[in-house]
């Protein structure tokens, strides 16, 4: 694969007055001025998958989006030591597209800063047969760690989104390369 990777970056948290956003802006320009992606945004309260995750014109679109990307990011909160249902209902919504495909994770919380979260869905992505890349993004005391333009001076963040963006290229191309030469047994 000589082009940049597809680079889809989702947005799990759908609550009113949700933090999201200015983490997930933050870490989108850090991907977006790495010339080995192409990045896209898939914020899942614009994405209104059915809970019953019955098909819908909605579950076809976010199929198909995922079906062009090489790689993922999940840009989550924690909601009681766990992962919004927004995030699981995306994961569950469709089957073979997630497969063979390497993700990421930039969590943010309290204390924890979202990485008892982060730890329930590497187990869930290895079950949909995606490789979960060992290096995570972790803002903890999220509010605090974001100045009022949305950028963050926390040094351990911004060196593992490099980390991280980088192991998400050498999979993505990986996975690619045998993706193309041969479909993935799952």
């Amino acid at each position: 694969m000589d082009g940049p990777l597809r680079l889809e970056v989702m947005v799990a948290s759908i609550r009113p007055q949700r933090f999201a956003p200015v983490v997930a802006d933050w870490f989108v320009r850090t991907a977006r001025a790495r010339p080995e992606f192409d990045t896209g945004v898939i914020d899942l309260l614009h994405a209104p998958l059915p809970p019953d995750l019955s098909e819908s014109p909605e579950t076809e679109d976010f199929r198909q989006r995922l079906a062009a990307a090489d790689a993922f990011v999940a840009v989550t909160s924690e909601y009681n030591h766990g992962y919004p249902a927004s995030l699981k209902t995306a994961l569950d919504s469709v089957k073979h597209e997630w497969r063979a495909k390497p993700i990421g994770f930039v969590s943010y919380g309290g204390l924890s800063g979202g990485l008892r979260a982060v730890e329930q869905l590497r187990q869930v992505v290895a079950e949909i047969h995606m490789v979960s890349v060992r290096e995570t993004v972790s803002f903890h005391r999220a509010r605090k760690q974001f100045d009022a333009d949305g950028n963050t001076g926390d040094g351990a963040a911004i060196d593992a989104a490099e980390r991280m963006l980088s192991q998400l290229v050498w999979w993505g191309r990986a996975l690619s390369a045998a993706r193309a030469s041969g479909p993935y047994p799952g």
